[in-house]
């Protein structure tokens, strides 16, 4: 990973969201104590001054969502640093999280559920602890990625080997919420499964926002890496279906993938338009098409951008964005047909059938009383349809500069302001050439343009078999064996004296190799050799990687030696039970939990029974008469039949909205 103290424009972002979190954890817990309160007096005194105190509490928490906000879209940090004229894009932040120490609870459990002398693995319990350290910093590039799935890979590993279905590691997961600050804590590694995949995606974005828009190849990498990071969250949501984070929903992480497909179009478009646009028929039908698409996908992403219940924490400046590019696309694309229609006759030797197919193909219908041959060889027509979509570019770029003035995050970004500025100074050119003093007599509406594109953009599957990794925890055995589903005997050891090569029993199987058709009257059955029982070390040396054939090869090198060996066998397995906090899709309970906000963040009793946790999230709706503030404590009301309204975290007072 990067250096954690490196003075970059990015890590000062990562910084600074960190410290975000921290206060909005701390104005949280103060809420959830207040609203305790108020639930628990009846003194009118007492009530009014805890009112007072969640008024200012909640406007703590608003002040401190839209710094997160400004962080969200400081999107001059992510971009290239080569001087570009282009519309910035938007990066995801990474989500933040607390240390872990995986030490106690790993050793103990070597321990107690292998039976080795877990102090001989703290080199692999230390190398997990760093590759998840490095993974709270990666670096901007192929590496980084890499380095995000090795860990991603290795949890698959830790979860079989050590977290058993029955019940939990005490090991706490603390993940911040990408968009809202809140923190998710749960002692179930799927929360931190799923936040690394939210965390691939977050910096496939950032990589393709890096790349130079201003070649070939570095608009094809950002292309690459928009449909990458899609493809990431496109997985997270269809994996990990239920979690308990706003910014891990199904619904957010669908708007999400949304808007990295817009902007994979987007960068189609320019890579397109970077040789440069000829002011050829054909060329300029292309491209009115091309740039039409990208300005309907964006149109697309802004509406879902403003539905329930994603509108609530989406930050506002990404709506407005998606909103403008809408827009400019759309005023683009009018631009590009009212060039044809105005600086464009048809001549002699043009090929009349291709171009009246293709203006057909451009509109769903034609003007009212034009015909498309007609249109292309009548001059006037031609250029009164040609002012009509000049207005309505005119029309568009006025929209997108207005939104832009009204947005106070995006009104500071100064590429911004003059793309759009200038593409609306184009177009009001264009149109003062075609001006004449007859205008006034011009009725004619431009239709809409048909949008179409030649390059489908579509989600990349993250391919997580392309990266290799080891099992650190390898020595423990096959994993299809020595897992935490199954329990085992303490290794038992054999000795056996065998006579002219007779061992009084068969092996099989793999690794490691398996007892079988045992002689009930031989010398090993009698030392307490079982059916079925795996053989784990052969004269003390560990054989659990080997097949047959070697451990045969073992028992023949001991010679007229008794031999020994060290056995285990399978016990029975309670019943598998899946936990109230996961977040899995396979057969787990659809659960919020934010149970952070009820113990001490740097002080968690490792000795102490886990507390019971309840299975969902009240979000400040139980015993709306009595409570002032949007978020409760987890609490569950058997038998109650009202419906539920949840608030965002972030809603005032008396504020009704889903959450999801």
């Amino acid at each position: 990973g990067c250096n954690p103290l490196a003075e970059t424009g990015r890590s000062k972002l990562q910084n600074q969201r960190a410290v975000l979190n921290q206060q909005i954890l701390r104005a949280v817990r103060m809420r959830a104590g207040a609203e305790n309160l108020l639930r628990a007096t009846n003194n009118n005194k007492v009530r009014e001054q805890v009112l007072l105190e969640l008024s200012f509490v909640n406007s703590d928490l608003q002040i401190l969502k839209e710094e997160l906000e400004g962080l969200n879209i400081s999107v001059e940090v992510y971009q290239n640093t080569e001087e570009t004229f282009s519309i910035p894009l938007v990066p995801l932040g990474l989500k933040e999280t607390k240390e872990v120490d995986f030490t106690l609870p790993l050793k103990d459990f070597i321990l107690e559920h292998y039976s080795e002398d877990s102090s001989e693995y703290e080199d692999e319990i230390a190398d997990l602890m760093d590759l998840r350290q490095a993974c709270r910093t990666p670096s901007r590039d192929e590496a980084g990625i890499e380095m995000l799935i090795s860990y991603f890979l290795q949890l698959g590993y830790v979860e079989n080997r050590f977290f058993p279905p029955t019940r939990h590691m005490g090991v706490l997961f603390t993940w911040y919420d990408s968009f809202t600050g809140v923190p998710v804590c749960q002692q179930n590694l799927l929360l931190e499964k799923a936040s690394i995949l939210f965390n691939i995606g977050a910096l496939y974005t950032q990589i393709a926002t890096r790349c130079n828009r201003q070649t070939q190849a570095g608009l094809e990498n950002a292309v690459d890496a928009f449909q990458r990071a899609a493809g990431v969250l496109s997985y997270l949501k269809e994996t990990f279906t239920h979690t308990p984070s706003y910014d891990m929903s199904p619904a957010m992480l669908t708007v999400l993938v949304k808007m990295m497909l817009a902007q994979a179009q987007e960068c189609v478009f320019e890579q397109i338009g970077l040789p440069g646009i000829r002011n050829e028929f054909f060329t300029l039908m292309k491209m009115t098409q091309e740039v039409a698409k990208v300005g309907e996908v964006y149109m697309l992403v802004n509406t879902a951008m403003n539905q329930e219940p994603v509108k609530e924490n989406i930050p506002y400046s990404w709506s407005k964005l998606a909103q403008i590019k809408s827009d400019h696309y759309k005023a683009l694309a009018h631009y590009f047909i009212a060039t044809i229609l105005c600086d464009h006759e048809l001549q002699s030797g043009d090929d009349e059938e291709e171009q009246e197919k293709a203006l057909l193909q451009l509109y769903d219908y034609m003007p009212e009383g034009l015909m498309a041959l007609t249109l292309l060889k009548d001059k006037v027509q031609r250029k009164q349809l040609g002012k009509a979509h000049l207005r309505k570019a005119i029309v568009y770029h006025e929209e997108a500069l207005r939104v832009c003035g009204l947005c106070k995050k995006l009104r500071n970004i100064d590429v911004l302001q003059e793309v759009l500025t200038a593409a609306h100074k184009r177009s009001l050119l264009k149109y003062a050439q075609q001006e004449t003093e007859d205008d006034f007599l011009s009725l004619m509406q431009a239709p809409d343009i048909l949008p179409k594109t030649e390059h489908k953009i579509e989600t990349i599957a993250p391919q997580f078999s392309k990266v290799k990794v080891k099992d650190f925890f390898h020595r423990l055995g096959p994993l299809t064996v020595f897992s935490a589903k199954q329990r085992w005997t303490a290794p038992r050891t054999i000795r056996i004296h065998h006579k002219a090569g007779e061992l009084g029993f068969s092996l099989k199987g793999g690794s490691p190799v398996q007892i079988y058709c045992l002689d009930p009257a031989c010398s090993a059955a009698s030392m307490g050799l079982k059916e079925g029982d795996y053989i784990v070390a052969v004269g003390g040396v560990d054989c659990k990687w080997l097949g047959v054939n070697e451990v045969l090869e073992k028992f023949n090198s001991v010679g007229e030696q008794p031999i020994e060996m060290e056995v285990i066998s399978c016990q029975d397995t309670a019943a598998s039970m899946h936990s109230k906090s996961a977040t899995y899709s396979v057969g787990m309970q659809k659960t919020y939990s934010l149970i952070c906000l009820a113990m001490d963040e740097d002080k968690i009793d490792q000795t102490k029974k886990a507390p019971l946790k309840l299975p969902f999230l009240s979000w400040g709706t139980k015993n709306r008469q009595k409570a002032a503030s949007t978020l409760c404590l987890p609490a569950a009301v058997a038998g109650s039949s009202r419906t539920k309204k949840k608030l965002s975290p972030f809603t005032l007072l008396n504020t009704e909205s889903s959450l999801y």
